[in-house]
């Protein structure tokens, strides 16, 4: 399951759970408040950033895989191709006037997007 983290803005702030299934793309907050972010929803919404970050334990985890599987050399190699992972800062506006800034991961962004054209 995906996380949106919202960042600012007229709803809560915080981490929000998002299902992408269907055709339909949610944002859910504890099971209690629901946000659809299709294009029926939503009146803009924009990219403002995004930006790889290493993550330490996938970088260590990767490291020490190829470290078992081929040496020094390996742990080299596993340590600067694992951990990567690209997130994305954007903001939202919703139908109904409230806006709000969030970021997420890559995948999830591209289902907001194909949702919204």
């Amino acid at each position: 399951m995906a996380t949106i983290n919202v960042l600012a803005g007229n709803i809560k702030k915080g981490k929000w759970h998002f299902y992408g299934f269907f055709g339909s793309t949610v944002m859910n907050r504890d099971f209690g408040e629901d946000i659809e972010l299709s294009k029926y929803n939503v009146k803009s919404i924009e990219m403002i950033n995004e930006e790889k970050r290493k993550k330490l334990a996938g970088t260590a985890g990767w490291g020490l895989v190829g470290a078992v599987a081929l040496g020094p050399l390996g742990a080299i190699g596993g340590m600067l191709l694992g951990g990567n992972k690209k997130e994305v800062i954007f903001t939202c506006e919703l139908e109904d006037g409230r806006k709000f800034m969030a970021s997420t991961d890559s995948k999830t962004w591209i289902k907001i997007q194909s949702a919204n054209f």
